[in-house]
Formats: C-alpha cells, sequence, structure tokens
C-alpha cells in the first residue's frame, strides 16, 4: 500500500506498506524533513523508519497480549498498526493511504471516538459483534501492564491494570500524592475498581496540538561517545534540540523516583513536549508512569528500604542516581511528614495486600524519606566545608 507519513495534516514522506502490513518495504521523497519522527535521520533508511514504526505497536511483553491476538487470529500486533492509521494518542504522526482522501481532523483520537473494541479485547473481554472495529488507539500504546484507553464526558482516559499484589494502582496513587506535596508537575493518578481488581486512571497529558517525544527518540539525536555518561549524554542531545528545563524537571524526577523505589523508568516513560504546529519545545513531559515501584512485586521479607535498591535509567542502583541531583534546593522535605500514613489509607481498603505487606511497605516508604533528609544533610554538610578546604589550600605557604 502506498501512502504518506503524516504529522498533522502535514506529509513528511511518501514511502509504502509491505503486503502483510508489519513494514515499510519502500521509501520515498522527503517532503517535511523537519517533521522526520525525532531520532531519525535524512540518511537512515528503512531501518530507521521500521524500527520507529515497530515501536508504535504494542510490545510483545504486554500482559494477555497472546490471548488478545488469538482471538484476532493474527501472530504479532503489528498489522493493528495499520488499523488505525497509526494513529496515536501521545503524538500526531499516522500514515495516509494514497487516494484514500482521509484528513487528520477527521480521523484522529483526540477529536473524534474510537472504538472500544480492541481495549475490551486486550482485557479478555470478546465484543459480542460479528464484526470488529480495530480503530483504537490502544493498538499504539506502550507498557507491559494491561491497559485500555477510554473516552469519560470527552476526556481521554488511560485504564492501568496492577499484577501480582496488584500493587502497581496503588503506587501510582502515592506517586501522584508525594509530587502534589512536593509542588511537582506530574500526571494525577486515581483508583478505580473493575470487577473487583484496582486499576489506575489518568488523563492523557497531550492534546491535538502537541506531541509527546520519549526520552529514547531524544537519545538517538546524537550519537553518545563511550567516555560520556547516559546523564550527561541524554543532557547533551535535549541541550541540541533546545529543550528548555530538563535538569531542573531530572532533579526532581530522580528523587521521587529515589523516594518511592522506582525500578522502572526506562526511557520511554519519561521525556519532552513539544508544540505539533510550531515544533517549539515546551519542555519536559510532567511524570507519569511511576507504578513499578514500592516493592510491587516482592514479598514482605524482601522489602529492606535500606538495602540497594535498583533505579533505571541512568544508573543502576538509586543510591548512585540520588547524586545525579545537582540541586535540593527546591525540596522541602518536611512536606513529606505524615506521607506513610496517607499510603496507609491509598492500600488499607486493598484485598490483594494483607497487613503484613501493608506494614512493611509504609515502613518502608517513611525510612526512604528519612534516608533522602540523610542525603541531603551529607550534601549540604560537604558543600559547605569545600570552600574552607580549598582556601586553606590556596593560603598555605609555599
Amino acid at each position: 500500500m502506498k501512502c504518506e507519513l503524516m504529522h498533522k495534516t502535514h506529509p513528511v514522506m511518501s514511502l509504502r506498506l509491505s503486503a502483510n502490513a508489519v513494514s515499510f518495504d519502500r521509501l520515498g521523497k522527503i517532503h517535511s524533513p523537519e517533521r522526520l519522527p525525532i531520532g531519525l535521520t535524512h540518511s537512515g533508511g528503512l531501518k530507521e523508519l521500521n524500527d520507529w514504526w515497530i515501536g508504535r505497536a504494542i510490545p510483545s511483553t504486554r500482559a494477555g497480549l497472546k490471548g488478545a491476538l488469538d482471538k484476532l487470529g493474527i501472530s504479532t500486533p503489528l498489522p493493528l498498526l495499520a488499523k488505525c492509521f497509526g494513529l496515536s494518542l501521545s503524538d500526531q504522526y499516522w500514515i495516509c493511504p494514497d487516494g484514500s482522501g482521509l484528513r487528520w481532523e477527521d480521523v484522529n483520537f483526540f477529536d473524534h471516538p474510537f472504538s472500544a473494541d480492541m481495549g475490551d479485547i486486550l482485557f479478555g473481554d470478546a465484543p459480542g459483534k460479528p464484526a470488529l472495529d480495530l480503530r483504537s488507539p490502544d493498538n499504539t500504546s506502550d507498557g507491559w501492564l494491561k491497559k485500555k484507553w477510554t473516552i469519560v464526558d470527552g476526556r481521554r482516559l488511560l485504564v492501568k491494570a496492577g499484577s501480582g499484589f496488584w500493587q502497581e494502582p496503588f503506587n501510582e496513587v502515592l506517586a501522584s500524592a508525594v509530587m502534589r506535596r512536593l509542588g511537582i508537575r506530574h500526571v494525577n493518578y486515581d483508583l478505580a475498581m473493575i470487577e473487583g481488581r484496582p486499576y489506575s486512571v489518568c488523563e492523557d497529558f497531550i492534546d491535538a496540538g502537541t506531541d509527546f517525544v520519549p526520552a529514547f527518540r531524544i537519545a538517538l539525536t546524537r550519537r553518545k561517545p563511550n567516555h560520556v555518561s547516559p546523564y550527561r549524554h541524554f543532557l547533551d542531545c535535549c541541550g541540541d534540540l533546545g529543550i528548555p528545563g530538563v535538569q531542573d524537571e531530572l532533579d526532581r524526577m530522580l528523587t521521587v523516583d529515589y523516594v518511592i523505589v522506582n525500578e522502572d523508568r526506562h526511557y520511554n516513560n519519561f521525556g519532552a513536549i513539544r508544540n505539533a504546529d510550531t515544533l517549539e519545545w515546551l519542555g519536559p513531559a510532567p511524570v507519569f508512569d511511576s507504578g513499578t515501584s514500592m516493592w510491587h512485586d516482592s514479598p514482605a521479607t524482601l522489602i529492606q528500604p535500606s538495602e540497594p535498591q535498583p533505579s533505571k535509567p541512568f544508573k543502576t542502583h538509586h543510591s548512585e542516581q540520588i547524586k545525579l541531583v545537582r540541586s535540593f534546593e527546591w525540596l522541602d522535605s518536611a512536606a513529606l511528614a505524615g506521607i506513610d500514613g496517607e499510603f496507609m489509607e491509598i492500600i488499607g481498603n486493598s484485598d490483594f495486600i494483607d497487613a503484613a505487606r501493608r506494614n512493611a511497605l509504609c515502613q518502608g516508604l517513611h525510612r526512604r524519606v528519612k534516608m533522602l533528609e540523610e542525603h541531603v544533610q551529607n550534601r549540604t554538610r560537604a558543600s559547605v566545608s569545600k570552600p574552607a578546604d580549598i582556601l586553606g589550600h590556596r593560603h598555605r605557604p609555599r
């Protein structure tokens, strides 16, 4: 199928989708090089474009995906991208088949309703109708947890499940509470009970006039030398692109992740937002997707907050990653007083978290707050003593 890669109403590149609708097999003329997806080069060819396209599909690690694909009679989620023209609720890219007459104004998911069939199938439900409508942003949603998009009172809401102890939805609500107390820009999460199970619910932070660009795409804009750290490399890429306010927002994100022991802040669940019309960078995205935290899949006996805790994206342990925070001048740690009590209220009604686990989690959270305070105090003492050492060295007799 011959088509155009579109960015909102702008033709970006002519291309051809393969017969099995899983990849592109031919590239044509580039019409708007400035609107190519971030991280693609003018000479990158088919591989770069197909990597980007595949990255839009439901990941193979998604819970319940195999059962959903079996119901649809397909072996991979990639053909689903063509069913919705690659449209997403995260950005404004899509493909327009040649001669179709389709217009972004008529098909985008921000201004128009979409089918619930795909979301229902991903949640294990079989829509009771002979013909399925697969035009859905669920075909382009990321992440390994079961999730689906829905529309309530005109708002695009993402409903996301948990796993194991079904703790992730509660962790999202906790992360919202922590960031609300600290005045950190974030996506707010609420709880919803569906058939006796907890789900997190949040509103889309992207609209018809903006693009979310994941950190993964940003980090592809320049080659990383071996001697440059991942953290420095990401900041350099943001500097090249002119994204404002990145380091300050990273300070806040890494601090929150330290407190809640977030294990999975990978490069696709943070990034930046740009204006989809002018291509102006608006700044870092609000912090979102913090559910894989608070020892979400660990038995209560293994909740040991003072032990090294795994982290992403820049360091493998939080004890090292927190050292990347440039400044804590913004931090009012007193605002976190009693957050463990609030967490106890949040998880108090869970049928999946027993009393022993609740106590271990809240005690662990209390300890993590204290550890943050200790880290900040130690840094402050070190910074105060350092100038004196330097001054003494300068005035030491030769």
